[in-house]
Protein backbone atom coordinates (compact mmCIF):
# COMPACT_ATOMS: atom_id res chain seq x y z
CA UNK A 1 0.00 0.00 0.00
CA UNK A 2 2.49 2.28 1.25
CA UNK A 3 4.29 1.81 -2.41
CA UNK A 4 1.62 2.46 -4.39
CA UNK A 5 0.76 5.90 -3.11
CA UNK A 6 4.52 7.02 -2.60
CA UNK A 7 5.67 5.84 -5.73
CA UNK A 8 9.15 6.10 -6.43
CA UNK A 9 9.72 9.32 -9.09
CA UNK A 10 12.69 9.52 -11.31
CA UNK A 11 14.20 13.19 -11.10
CA UNK A 12 15.31 14.55 -14.45
CA UNK A 13 18.87 15.84 -14.66
CA UNK A 14 17.81 19.08 -14.68
CA UNK A 15 15.68 18.84 -11.37
CA UNK A 16 19.19 17.30 -10.13
CA UNK A 17 21.03 20.23 -11.15
CA UNK A 18 18.75 22.97 -9.53
CA UNK A 19 18.54 20.51 -6.35
CA UNK A 20 21.88 20.56 -6.40
CA UNK A 21 23.23 24.36 -7.19
CA UNK A 22 20.43 25.23 -4.66
CA UNK A 23 22.52 23.05 -1.67
CA UNK A 24 25.31 24.86 -3.22
CA UNK A 25 23.93 28.40 -3.07
CA UNK A 26 22.54 28.01 0.52
CA UNK A 27 25.93 26.27 2.14
CA UNK A 28 27.22 28.31 5.51
CA UNK A 29 29.62 30.66 5.50
CA UNK A 30 33.30 28.89 4.29
CA UNK A 31 31.95 25.61 3.80
CA UNK A 32 30.87 25.46 0.34
CA UNK A 33 33.53 22.92 -0.51
CA UNK A 34 32.45 20.45 1.94
CA UNK A 35 28.75 20.49 0.67
CA UNK A 36 30.27 20.06 -2.84
CA UNK A 37 31.99 17.41 -1.68
CA UNK A 38 29.28 15.53 -0.34
CA UNK A 39 26.97 16.65 -3.46
CA UNK A 40 29.61 15.10 -5.59
CA UNK A 41 29.66 11.59 -3.96
CA UNK A 42 25.19 12.04 -3.66
CA UNK A 43 24.90 12.84 -7.35
CA UNK A 44 27.10 10.29 -8.70
CA UNK A 45 26.98 11.97 -11.98
CA UNK A 46 30.26 14.10 -13.00
CA UNK A 47 28.17 16.55 -15.86
CA UNK A 48 25.60 17.34 -13.51
CA UNK A 49 27.87 18.19 -10.43
CA UNK A 50 30.18 20.17 -13.21
CA UNK A 51 27.00 21.88 -14.52
CA UNK A 52 25.68 23.23 -11.11
CA UNK A 53 28.68 23.77 -9.68
CA UNK A 54 29.63 26.08 -12.98
CA UNK A 55 26.46 28.15 -12.10
CA UNK A 56 26.56 27.97 -8.15
CA UNK A 57 30.03 28.49 -7.25
CA UNK A 58 30.38 32.57 -9.38
CA UNK A 59 27.14 33.70 -7.42
CA UNK A 60 28.23 32.07 -4.14
CA UNK A 61 31.68 33.58 -3.79
CA UNK A 62 30.11 36.94 -5.40
CA UNK A 63 27.75 37.22 -2.55
CA UNK A 64 30.02 35.80 0.43
CA UNK A 65 32.51 38.55 -0.89
CA UNK A 66 35.24 35.56 -0.65
CA UNK A 67 38.97 36.97 -0.71
CA UNK A 68 41.48 35.39 -3.06
CA UNK A 69 45.61 35.71 -3.00
CA UNK A 70 47.65 36.35 -5.92
CA UNK A 71 49.46 33.27 -7.24
CA UNK A 72 52.62 35.35 -5.77
CA UNK A 73 51.46 36.52 -2.97
CA UNK A 74 51.40 40.13 -3.42
CA UNK A 75 48.13 40.87 -2.61
CA UNK A 76 44.69 40.15 -2.23
CA UNK A 77 41.33 40.70 -4.65
CA UNK A 78 38.17 40.50 -3.42
CA UNK A 79 35.13 38.56 -6.02
CA UNK A 80 32.19 40.70 -5.81
CA UNK A 81 30.09 42.22 -8.84
CA UNK A 82 31.73 45.82 -8.48
CA UNK A 83 34.70 44.50 -9.53
CA UNK A 84 33.56 42.00 -12.35
CA UNK A 85 35.34 42.90 -15.41
CA UNK A 86 34.49 39.21 -17.10
CA UNK A 87 33.23 36.04 -15.77
CA UNK A 88 36.63 34.97 -14.37
CA UNK A 89 38.17 38.32 -14.37
CA UNK A 90 38.09 40.64 -11.42
CA UNK A 91 40.05 44.08 -10.83
CA UNK A 92 41.93 44.96 -7.87
CA UNK A 93 41.63 49.09 -8.07
CA UNK A 94 44.52 49.40 -5.15
CA UNK A 95 47.84 47.13 -7.03
CA UNK A 96 45.73 48.46 -10.65
CA UNK A 97 45.82 44.63 -11.31
CA UNK A 98 43.53 42.50 -12.75
CA UNK A 99 43.01 38.73 -11.69
CA UNK A 100 41.79 35.48 -13.24
CA UNK A 101 39.90 33.30 -10.81
CA UNK A 102 38.61 29.79 -10.98
CA UNK A 103 35.67 29.93 -8.94
CA UNK A 104 35.24 26.10 -8.63
CA UNK A 105 38.32 25.89 -6.81
CA UNK A 106 38.29 29.19 -5.70
CA UNK A 107 42.01 30.48 -6.02
CA UNK A 108 43.30 33.24 -8.18
CA UNK A 109 44.96 31.78 -11.41
CA UNK A 110 46.78 34.78 -12.98
CA UNK A 111 47.29 38.32 -12.72
CA UNK A 112 47.79 41.20 -15.39
CA UNK A 113 48.05 45.06 -15.21
CA UNK A 114 44.93 46.55 -15.37
CA UNK A 115 44.29 48.07 -19.09
CA UNK A 116 43.64 52.23 -18.59
CA UNK A 117 40.31 51.88 -19.77
CA UNK A 118 39.80 49.79 -16.60
CA UNK A 119 40.59 52.21 -13.99
CA UNK A 120 38.57 55.22 -13.11
CA UNK A 121 40.31 58.86 -14.38
CA UNK A 122 42.70 60.45 -12.29
CA UNK A 123 40.37 63.04 -10.61
CA UNK A 124 37.74 59.93 -9.40
CA UNK A 125 40.57 57.96 -8.07
CA UNK A 126 41.64 61.03 -6.00
CA UNK A 127 38.41 60.58 -4.13
CA UNK A 128 38.86 56.77 -4.33
CA UNK A 129 42.18 56.07 -3.18
CA UNK A 130 41.92 58.54 -0.48
CA UNK A 131 38.56 56.60 0.75
CA UNK A 132 40.33 53.49 0.60
CA UNK A 133 43.24 54.62 2.81
CA UNK A 134 41.05 55.61 5.16
CA UNK A 135 38.82 52.59 5.30
CA UNK A 136 42.38 50.21 5.18
CA UNK A 137 42.87 51.63 8.75
CA UNK A 138 39.10 50.86 10.04
CA UNK A 139 39.32 47.94 8.95
CA UNK A 140 42.42 47.19 10.42
CA UNK A 141 41.19 48.36 13.93
CA UNK A 142 37.88 46.75 13.58
CA UNK A 143 38.13 43.65 11.70
CA UNK A 144 40.73 40.86 12.71
CA UNK A 145 42.31 39.75 9.22
CA UNK A 146 39.21 42.31 7.58
CA UNK A 147 39.67 42.78 3.63
CA UNK A 148 37.99 46.06 2.61
CA UNK A 149 38.29 47.57 -1.24
CA UNK A 150 36.94 50.75 -2.81
CA UNK A 151 35.51 50.31 -6.56
CA UNK A 152 33.66 53.14 -8.72
CA UNK A 153 30.42 51.91 -9.87
CA UNK A 154 29.30 54.82 -11.66
CA UNK A 155 30.84 57.80 -13.70
CA UNK A 156 34.48 56.67 -13.64
CA UNK A 157 35.48 58.93 -16.68
CA UNK A 158 34.22 62.40 -15.35
CA UNK A 159 37.49 64.51 -15.80
CA UNK A 160 36.82 67.46 -12.97
CA UNK A 161 33.81 69.01 -10.54
CA UNK A 162 30.61 69.07 -12.13
CA UNK A 163 29.40 65.91 -12.34
CA UNK A 164 28.27 62.89 -10.33
CA UNK A 165 29.77 59.81 -9.97
CA UNK A 166 29.40 56.65 -7.01
CA UNK A 167 31.89 54.63 -5.06
CA UNK A 168 31.26 51.53 -3.43
CA UNK A 169 32.85 50.47 -0.22
CA UNK A 170 33.24 46.54 0.48
CA UNK A 171 34.54 44.82 3.41
CA UNK A 172 34.45 41.67 4.21
CA UNK A 173 35.76 39.60 7.63
CA UNK A 174 35.57 35.54 8.22
CA UNK A 175 36.73 33.27 10.73
CA UNK A 176 36.68 29.92 10.08
CA UNK A 177 37.08 27.18 12.63
CA UNK A 178 36.00 24.06 11.43
CA UNK A 179 37.96 21.97 13.90
CA UNK A 180 35.59 24.11 16.60
CA UNK A 181 32.95 23.40 14.58
CA UNK A 182 31.90 27.12 14.21
CA UNK A 183 32.51 29.69 10.50
CA UNK A 184 31.05 32.94 10.53
CA UNK A 185 31.62 35.95 8.37
CA UNK A 186 31.15 40.06 8.54
CA UNK A 187 29.86 41.54 4.98
CA UNK A 188 28.61 45.31 4.63
CA UNK A 189 28.14 47.22 1.16
CA UNK A 190 28.43 51.13 0.93
CA UNK A 191 26.90 52.70 -1.87
CA UNK A 192 28.12 56.37 -1.72
CA UNK A 193 26.62 59.03 -4.38
CA UNK A 194 28.96 61.65 -4.79
CA UNK A 195 26.04 64.37 -5.70
CA UNK A 196 28.25 67.29 -7.44
CA UNK A 197 24.99 69.44 -8.17
CA UNK A 198 23.67 69.29 -4.74
CA UNK A 199 26.79 69.28 -2.91
CA UNK A 200 25.94 66.14 -0.66
CA UNK A 201 26.91 62.21 -0.50
CA UNK A 202 24.42 59.56 -0.04
CA UNK A 203 24.82 56.50 1.85
CA UNK A 204 23.27 53.56 1.51
CA UNK A 205 24.72 50.45 3.96
CA UNK A 206 24.08 46.85 3.83
CA UNK A 207 25.26 44.47 6.41
CA UNK A 208 25.01 40.88 6.78
CA UNK A 209 26.35 38.69 9.47
CA UNK A 210 26.06 34.53 8.66
CA UNK A 211 27.62 32.47 11.80
CA UNK A 212 27.38 28.63 11.83
CA UNK A 213 27.41 26.11 15.25
CA UNK A 214 27.24 22.70 14.57
CA UNK A 215 28.76 20.87 17.62
CA UNK A 216 26.36 18.30 18.29
CA UNK A 217 23.40 20.52 16.60
CA UNK A 218 22.60 22.59 13.86
CA UNK A 219 22.59 26.60 14.67
CA UNK A 220 22.82 29.22 12.11
CA UNK A 221 22.89 33.33 12.32
CA UNK A 222 21.77 34.68 9.60
CA UNK A 223 20.94 38.35 10.64
CA UNK A 224 20.98 41.60 7.88
CA UNK A 225 20.32 45.57 7.69
CA UNK A 226 20.05 48.43 5.97
CA UNK A 227 20.93 51.90 6.76
CA UNK A 228 21.46 55.43 5.04
CA UNK A 229 23.08 58.80 6.09
CA UNK A 230 24.13 61.52 4.29
CA UNK A 231 26.88 64.16 4.88
CA UNK A 232 28.35 67.22 2.54
CA UNK A 233 30.39 67.05 -0.61
CA UNK A 234 34.03 68.30 0.49
CA UNK A 235 37.41 67.64 -0.79
CA UNK A 236 38.91 64.23 -1.10
CA UNK A 237 40.11 63.72 2.15
CA UNK A 238 37.65 65.32 3.99
CA UNK A 239 34.94 63.38 2.46
CA UNK A 240 37.02 60.35 3.32
CA UNK A 241 36.91 61.16 6.95
CA UNK A 242 33.60 61.89 6.73
CA UNK A 243 32.17 58.60 5.32
CA UNK A 244 34.58 56.46 7.33
CA UNK A 245 33.20 57.82 10.07
CA UNK A 246 29.48 57.43 8.93
CA UNK A 247 30.32 53.68 8.18
CA UNK A 248 32.22 53.58 11.73
CA UNK A 249 29.42 55.02 13.74
CA UNK A 250 26.60 52.49 11.85
CA UNK A 251 28.81 49.45 11.69
CA UNK A 252 29.38 49.78 15.72
CA UNK A 253 25.63 50.93 16.56
CA UNK A 254 24.54 47.31 14.77
CA UNK A 255 27.04 45.35 16.00
CA UNK A 256 26.14 46.48 19.77
CA UNK A 257 22.50 46.10 18.76
CA UNK A 258 22.98 42.17 18.21
CA UNK A 259 25.51 41.63 21.83
CA UNK A 260 22.59 42.99 23.71
CA UNK A 261 19.66 40.74 21.62
CA UNK A 262 21.87 37.79 22.00
CA UNK A 263 22.87 38.62 25.67
CA UNK A 264 19.16 38.74 26.77
CA UNK A 265 18.36 36.00 24.51
CA UNK A 266 17.56 33.40 27.77
CA UNK A 267 15.39 36.31 29.48
CA UNK A 268 13.55 37.08 26.56
CA UNK A 269 13.33 34.90 23.25
CA UNK A 270 13.85 31.32 24.70
CA UNK A 271 10.85 32.67 27.85
CA UNK A 272 8.26 33.68 25.39
CA UNK A 273 8.72 30.27 23.74
CA UNK A 274 7.39 28.59 26.89
CA UNK A 275 3.41 28.75 27.49
CA UNK A 276 2.78 31.62 29.41
CA UNK A 277 0.11 29.16 31.85
CA UNK A 278 0.20 25.91 32.13
CA UNK A 279 -3.46 23.76 30.99
CA UNK A 280 -4.70 24.36 34.55
CA UNK A 281 -4.52 28.43 33.52
CA UNK A 282 -2.76 28.47 37.15
CA UNK A 283 0.65 30.08 37.59
CA UNK A 284 3.08 28.12 39.52
CA UNK A 285 3.58 29.12 42.99
CA UNK A 286 7.25 29.50 43.15
CA UNK A 287 7.20 31.16 46.51
CA UNK A 288 5.42 28.07 48.19
CA UNK A 289 6.71 24.80 46.56
CA UNK A 290 6.82 23.13 49.81
CA UNK A 291 3.19 22.38 49.44
CA UNK A 292 4.10 20.36 46.36
CA UNK A 293 5.96 16.70 47.17
CA UNK A 294 7.10 14.37 44.56
CA UNK A 295 7.90 11.75 47.36
CA UNK A 296 4.90 11.88 49.14
CA UNK A 297 2.54 11.50 45.50
CA UNK A 298 4.47 8.58 44.95
CA UNK A 299 4.26 6.74 47.90
CA UNK A 300 0.33 7.62 48.33
CA UNK A 301 0.18 6.22 44.78
CA UNK A 302 1.97 3.11 45.70
CA UNK A 303 0.53 2.98 49.25
CA UNK A 304 3.90 2.20 50.53
CA UNK A 305 4.10 5.56 52.74
CA UNK A 306 2.02 5.53 56.15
Amino acid sequence: MAEEEYPDVELSDKQKKEIAKWFLLNSPAGEIQYVAKDLRSVLNDERIYNEAAQEAFPLYNKSHIICLEFPDRSGDVLITSYNELDKNEYLDPRTAQVATVNHVKQVCTEVRPAADEELPSPYIEDFRCTLDAEILKYVGEAYPKGICSVYCVNGKDVEGPGSNFELVVVISAVKNSPKNFCNGSWRSVWNIEFKDDMQMLAIRGKIQVDAHYFEEGNVQLDAKNECRDETMFQAPDDCALSITNTIRHHEAEYLASLEESYSNLPDTTFKDLRRKLPVTRTLFPWHNTLQFSLTRDIQKELGIGK
